[in-house]
């Protein structure tokens, strides 16, 4: 039995939140979450050593989700958040059904929250995404689940990741990018338009701005955030410790654990979050047969 499962309620309170991505951009799911939890600690694995994501097989994906979700299991955690919108799409049922713990995607919070803001029997809701998130049509399903009239147009937007890392936030090949890209939703005119990557909340200014200020832009981080502490409080996980002083990003209260380029991932951690992790360490994430040491 995990050993998790042996331990009150009182302990597994004080117990971390676990969340992983494929690389960095899951840092804006957890900027999202440390906003809303401040009394909670989480760890964070991104797998800078196999990303991306979006061009592997269904299986590899699978493999790579339950092994991440495996190794902040064998750590101590309480819940864990799912940051890769791949991994989210493809890999939810394998580890829900194999982890032992209460586990949060980003799309089906993303999807929901398009809906609610918009309201009415058919709203028009884009989705912006990587060409595997698209493709795979879980945004799109989940907004159906929420309302089954909602009309959606998708669009990948694939640039948008590594102009995100590299900050380019205000410059002017990413205006002409967001342009060629977001010009598909000139006549569609959606009301709402969903952050499909957990990049693109970097850009958001621009998206905004290229699709026009009345329209309502829905952060998937955010929105899981918000469904985690509704889920926090529901089974009495929420952490009832107050944290002493003022909570920071990337403090040392949180650990960052990646699978490669430790380097790199702190220099965009910083441009993301304005802070580099204090506790950051580089790790070899073990096979799903493989013990952990």
């Amino acid at each position: 039995m995990n050993e998790i499962a042996t331990k009150d309620k009182f302990d597994l309170r004080s117990l971390p939140i676990g969340i992983f991505d494929s690389g960095v951009g899951g840092l804006t799911v957890y900027r999202a979450l440390h906003n809303r939890l401040p009394n909670e600690r989480f760890i964070y694995l991104g797998d800078t050593a196999r990303v991306p994501y979006g061009t592997k097989s269904l299986a590899t994906v699978e493999r790579y989700a339950l092994e991440n979700a495996q190794f902040l299991a064998s750590l101590g955690i309480k819940m864990l958040v799912v940051a890769c919108n791949t991994a989210s799409a493809l890999a939810l049922p394998q580890i829900r059904a194999q982890i032992g713990l209460d586990v949060v995607g980003v799309i089906g919070p993303g999807g929901r929250k398009a809906v609610e803001i918009i309201g009415g029997e058919a709203p028009r809701i884009g989705v912006i995404a990587t060409e595997a998130t698209v493709a795979s049509n879980a945004y799109a399903d989940r907004i159906h689940d929420a309302c089954d009239k909602a009309q959606i147009l998708q669009q990948a937007c694939p640039l948008f990741v590594p102009l995100a890392e590299e900050g380019w936030t205000d410059a002017p090949e990413t205006n002409s990018i967001a342009q060629k890209y977001l010009s598909v939703f000139d006549e569609f005119k959606p009301e709402a338009v969903v952050l499909g990557c957990t990049h693109y909340p970097i850009l958001k200014q621009v998206i905004q701005q290229t699709v026009g200020e009345n329209v309502k832009l829905v952060d998937s981080g955010e929105a899981t955030a918000d469904e985690v502490v509704e889920l926090l409080h529901d089974k009495g996980l929420d952490n009832r410790n107050v944290v002493s002083g003022s909570r920071q990003l990337c403090d040392d209260l949180d650990h960052f654990f990646v699978t490669d380029a430790t380097e790199r991932f702190a220099r965009v951690a910083e441009r993301f979050l304005g802070a580099k992790p204090m506790k950051l360490e580089a790790v070899e994430v073990p096979g799903i047969d493989q013990p952990v040491i």
